[in-house]
Formats: C-alpha cells, structure tokens, sequence
C-alpha cells in the first residue's frame, strides 16, 4: 500500500514535540499506557450502554514486553481497539486527540474519566523510537489493521492478524549516543522503575511476565476510616517524602468548583537542602491517577514549601506535552485550598499537640518568619499567629496571642530583644530594667525575627518595642534620656566628639539598672540587624545608628566627672573602653581591638 503522507503542519508539529516540547524523553511509557488505559475505559462504557455486553474487570489489563534482541517494547492493551479509519484519523494527524473525540461523541461517558489524549501522547513514542509499529482490532470487527511509521515521512495502513480486540503498540528502539542511553529501555528493572514512577495508580493491571507491577488503588482515593497512621506513613517512606515518620499527614478530599484528593506531609525532619537555594519546593501532581509533575511549585506558597506529598484532580486540562496546564484557573484554585487547609491544620496542632507543634516550629519556624518579611508582609495576617518566640517569663516558647492577652494593664509595648541566644540575651543590659518592671520580654534568636517583627509592626494594636529603642515608656516620671547638669552635658559632648566616628550621641539615661553603659540605635535600622545584614556576602555595609548611653545612677559617672575636671586624657581611655564594653556586651567586633587593650593597660598600671 503507498505511503500516506501527513500534512505540512502535522510534520511541523512531530518536529517541535520531539526536540522541544518534551525535555524528558521517559515519559513516553506514561504516555502510551496512559492511552492503552483509555481504551478499556471506552470498554467500560460501551459495557454501561449495552447489557448485552458483560464487562469482567479481570479481562482488561496491559502488557509490557521488552525485546533485546529485536531492540523494541511492546505495549499491549485489550481495550476497545480501532478501526483502519480510525487508525488514520487517530494516528495520521497529529494534535488529534481520539479520547477527546470520543468525550465529544459520548457526553455522559464523563461518568468515567478518560485520563488520555490519544493521538498527542503517542507520538511522544518517536523521542525514543525510529519505527512505530501499531497492530490494532476494533472491537466487534473480524478485520485487523496495522499502522506503521518512521516518522515524519509518513506512514501505511496495511490489513493484519489479531486473535481478539485490543492494540499492539510495538517501538523500535534508536541505537544509543553518546548524548542519549536508549538501551536503558530495555532492561526490565528500568521499565518496571517509570511504571512505578508515573503510572502506578493506572486502574487496570499493568504486567511483565507474571508480575503486575502498579499499585492500581491509590491510597488517597480511599476512604480515611480505612486507613491506619501506619498506612500514611508506609506511603510516606515508600515515595520518598522524606526520612523517618512524618509529624503529621493531611488527607483531603474535594468534591465541588474543582474536584481533587490530596495526601499532605509535615516532615519531622529538616531536608538537609532545605535552607539553600538548591531546595524545590512542590507537590506531585496527577490528573487521574497518572503523574504530570514531579514538583508543581505552583500549589505552594513559599512559606509552607516544607509541606509533601501530592494532589490528585481529574479536572485538570493538560496541553500537548502534558507537562504544563492549560488550565491555570483551577490550579489557582487547588492552591488556595490546599493553602488554607494547611494553615488549619497547623492551627490545630498548635492548639491541641503543642509538643508536635513545637517540634515542628523548631524546624520550619525560620520559614513563616520569612513568609511574613516576604512581599512586604503580604501573607502577613495569615501566618502571624503561627509564630512562637521564647518568652522570659514563661521560660518556654509562646504565641503573639498569648503574649498579649496577659500583658499588664500599665505595659505599653510588646517588647523583645535580639540576641544569639536566650541565655546572652539575658545578660543585656537593656533587659534589666523591663524585666525589673515586670514586664515579659520576647527573646529574638533568629536573624531573621526583627525583619519579621518590622513588618508586621503591631499585634491586635500593640506596637513592637526593642528594649534597644529609644523611650520604652517605663516610667511617665522618669525619662530614659536623663538631663544632668550643664558640666554633665559638657562632658557628654567631649565623649560624643571623642567618639564621633562611631556612635551618632552619648546620654544620660534611666534604663539601666546595674550596668554602666550600654549601646542602643535610632532609626529603623537595629543593632542586631546591622550585624545580620553585614554579615551576608558580598553586600553593602549598613550602620545603625548607635547611640552610647552612660547610666545616670551609676557610681562610675561620678568618676567620669571627677576625670572631665581633672585629667580628660585619661577621661578619653575610660570613654574608649566604655564603647568597647558596650560594643562586646552588644555581641559586635571592636574596630580597634590593639587599642582597647592599651588602654586596659594604662588603667592597670596606675
């Protein structure tokens, strides 16, 4: 029979997917089975509009036959089959889908879902193959047909033997390249591997010799009573989720707008990848029980990329490669669900496993931080009462909430301070006099936390108060700048001239309870966030704007007078080292280390 020929834009089109549109040739197996599938779904059908016609599950199945010595794989099918004329209008013009004219013709055939789009998915088999081989019998025919292809050239339809209906799609494997491993096809273990891996939730059998390789009934389209928290975790480990046993697994199921099954995890452990930029966040997607997406970032936000596991919708559009959706409005949609299901739950173990919730903050806490910091604080009222900061009262990790509701009535701020670690913290000088108010203090360890807490400025309208700020309100009778004599200030401006290159002032202040000297910062730039900024690479150098202030009521600015009257060069080493100990209690380097301990020196030698 002469050749038939496809049409210029069909040729055009073969071109483009082969070397373009698919970038992972493997997914030519998911293709093919994927319609060997649809044509026992349309069995099932034509069964539910005929009585006369018994449809017994255990006759449908596919088969899968590697050859090494004639290099093919064969896909067999006992589905409905097709005719020489569908054979042509199916495979002989590309971007024709059989199944979608198959919904077409049968509206009600919804009721089943057909997961393929035959004619666009079949040809992903010359990524691998330079012959095509399709041996097919329709259904109630006597007459097999057989189409054959080498590609864009064309191809022939010739008559065939078949013993009953179904389709023999056969591949006649590339020869290997330095560039591609097509041998890789035919070892039994390797295909056995990409049936798991994308068509294991395939509805009918798929064998290979005796062994029938998928799992057929995924374990999110079963009812949750069914399940065990051992069945979660199986499939947790057995997908590779993530190490050990999740903390918490969530399974939803969707009827509605869009229709979708989800199993989510929140692993108890931390991706050793997870805080760089190498990290992918993203759900497995499928559309009917077969895998579209490895990682579909889309379905999370950024602030739970920690979350795995997989959303399963049959109402989802797929294009030609079927590795992009077409239809972005209802992913749009899952995500939002999905979304929101999370933060619920997350809630909920807050309020009801707070040990887990805890646990699970230890790890991906730094990641809500960041969720509020990020898009100038878009996702901020979501996420705010997700955080927990180490409270020094409680001695323990508490909410915003829970801050705030046993606030003093007289406690203007919240307030926190910053530091490496609690126990530091603690040592700050600036602590001192809130905690000897009674006040509780929010103690900040993550470089991150005041970027966070800037951001979200108030907490059901309580401001955020640095205990390194400016006026903490302690007192209405006792302002923390305290204006001493004009000797007093005299002497304050010899100390900022002194220091003029390294603080912005030097006061007088009531903060301080035992401590001398301490460091605080004006202007919205921090002390702990100047450390946190000059310490990523390569970027700009920040400066707060410190401020060195001298505790009024301390013996020591009784000393520093007595210096100013009587011998201001040695007033000069004490203002040095003043800074020095300020600069070290604050966790920052000295700019002149060589210097700090001469001056030591000096005081040590009188």
């Amino acid at each position: 029979m002469a050749k038939k020929q496809f049409k210029a834009e069909s040729k055009r089109l073969m071109e483009l997917m082969i070397h373009s549109i698919y970038t992972n040739k493997e997914i030519f197996l998911r293709e093919l089975i994927s319609n060997a599938s649809d044509a026992m779904d349309k069995m099932y059908y034509r069964a539910l509009q005929d009585d006369a016609l018994e449809f017994r599950r255990e006759d449908y199945y596919i088969e899968i036959f590697p050859d090494k010595e004639t290099r093919t794989i064969t896909i067999r099918d006992t589905g409905i089959g097709m005719t020489r004329e569908e054979l042509d209008s199916n495979l002989g013009v590309i971007a024709r889908s059989g199944s979608d004219q198959f919904k077409k013709d049968h509206e009600t055939a919804e009721d089943y879902q057909i997961i393929g789009q035959f004619g666009v998915g079949f040809y992903s088999a010359f990524m691998v193959a330079d012959r095509v081989t399709v041996n097919s019998r329709a259904f109630g025919q006597e007459e097999a047909y057989q189409w054959e292809s080498s590609g864009i050239d064309g191809y022939t339809i010739t008559k065939s033997e078949k013993e009953s209906h179904g389709t023999d799609i056969t591949l006649h494997l590339r020869e290997s390249s330095d560039e591609e491993d097509m041998d890789r096809y035919l070892k039994d273990y390797e295909i056995r591997s990409l049936i798991k891996k994308y068509s294991d939730f395939i509805r009918y059998p798929i064998r290979m010799g005796e062994d029938t390789i998928n799992s057929m009934v995924p374990l999110w389209r079963k009812n949750k009573s069914e399940l065990t928290r051992e069945d979660y975790d199986n499939f947790y480990e057995e997908n590779h989720f993530g190490f050990g046993k999740p903390l918490k697994h969530i399974h939803v199921s969707v009827d509605g707008a869009v229709s979708y099954n989800a199993i989510l995890y929140i692993p108890s452990r931390v991706p050793y990848d997870y805080y760089t930029k190498e990290f992918q966040k993203g759900l497995e997607l499928y559309s009917s029980g077969v895998m579209i997406m490895k990682r579909c970032p889309d379905l999370l936000p950024d602030h739970f990329g920690f979350v795995q596991g997989l959303v399963d919708s049959e109402d989802l559009s797929l294009n030609i490669s079927r590795e992009m959706l077409q239809n972005d409005r209802q992913l749009r949609l899952i995500s939002k669900k999905i979304r929101e299901k999370i933060h619920q739950e997350l809630l909920q173990m807050l309020r009801v496993q707070r040990e887990d919730y805890e646990e699970f903050f230890r790890n991906f806490g730094r990641t809500l931080k960041f969720g509020i910091y990020n898009e100038f604080g878009k996702d901020k009222e979501e996420l705010q009462d997700l955080l927990l900061f180490y409270s020094s009262s409680e001695e323990k990790m508490v909410t915003l909430e829970e801050y705030v509701d046993r606030m003093k009535e007289d406690q203007p701020f919240i307030y926190f301070a910053s530091g490496e670690t609690a126990e530091r913290i603690n040592r700050m000088p600036q602590v001192e006099k809130v905690l000897d108010k009674g006040f509780e203090v929010l103690y900040f360890t993550d470089e991150v936390d005041e970027f966070a807490i800037q951001m979200l400025w108030k907490y059901k309208d309580k401001e955020f108060r640095s205990v390194s700020s400016g006026d903490l309100k302690l007192d209405e009778d006792q302002e923390e700048k305290r204006d001493g004599s004009d000797e007093d200030q005299e002497m304050l401006d010899h100390l900022k001239k002194l220091l003029e290159d390294k603080v912005e002032d030097v006061r007088l202040t009531g903060r301080l309870k035992s401590h001398p000297v301490c460091l605080t910062a004006e202007g919205p730039l921090s002390i702990e966030m100047e450390k946190v900024l000059n310490s990523m690479a390569d970027g700009e150098k920040m400066k707060a704007r410190k401020i060195l202030e001298l505790n009024s009521s301390h013996p020591l600015l009784d000393r520093l007078r007595e210096l100013y009257r009587s011998n201001r060069d040695q007033l000069d080493v004490y203002g040095r080292l003043l800074l020095g100990q300020a600069l070290i209690l604050e966790g920052l380097d000295l700019e002149d280390p060589i210097q700090f301990n001469q001056d030591i020196l000096k005081l040590m030698m009188e």
